[in-house]
């Protein structure tokens, strides 16, 4: 690996290396994502030091808990959902934390205001993908289609040949079963279920 570059680099190699304790393999890990994990950071913070803040915890979390990295998934989509996470977590506690809410709200107001506008994006989808992923099959394939992608019941229902009143209960149950295990009102989370499953 040594002397390779950012482009040239075997990101599986560089996975084993970085979970063995290489020092190089994370600087390579962290420069070739740093801008992109950047970019996405902004769009969700509308703040240059709060996304640098949380990217430098987002890679210290990398660092601390490399013996749990597997090299054959990807690390692109792993970073990205940790970061996002990461930014429903500061969210969370700035609903707790005035300090950290009046930090948010230097930030940008209207940010913090349209707070489940701004974390509802298709890459905070990722947010939710652990939990709907524990549904059962067709139900999950009925909220995935329905509530992700914004499907009719009649395209879902043409689609899995299941009738309206099928596709209706399995989001009823998909509802409950999200509320039960992302709970807590005074969260982002929350805020992130009550819109995709309005309207069930």
């Amino acid at each position: 690996m040594q002397g390779e570059s950012l482009i040239e680099f075997n990101e599986i190699e560089v996975l084993i290396e970085l979970k063995a304790g290489s020092a190089q393999a994370f600087a390579l890990i962290y420069n070739h994502y740093k801008y992109r994990i950047t970019n996405n950071l902004l769009r969700l913070l509308k703040s240059e030091e709060l996304a640098e803040e949380v990217l430098q915890d987002l890679f210290v979390k990398i660092w601390d808990t490399r013996a749990q990295l597997d090299p054959e998934k990807s690390f692109r989509a792993y970073l990205f959902r940790i970061a996002e996470n990461m930014v429903i977590d500061y969210y969370r506690k700035a609903a707790r934390d005035k300090k950290v809410r009046d930090k948010l709200m230097g930030a940008g107001s209207e940010l913090y205001s349209h707070i489940e506008e701004t974390i509802f994006s298709k890459e905070s989808a990722l947010v939710l993908q652990g939990v709907i992923d524990l549904l059962p099959p067709q139900r999950k394939q009925v909220f995935t289609l329905c509530k992700l992608e914004g499907r009719s019941y009649k395209e879902v229902s043409e689609i899995l040949g299941i009738s309206h009143s099928t596709i209706n209960d399995h989001l009823l149950k998909a509802n409950k079963f999200l509320r039960q295990h992302l709970n807590g009102s005074a969260t982002v989370t929350a805020v992130l279920i009550t819109t995709i499953v309005s309207g069930i």
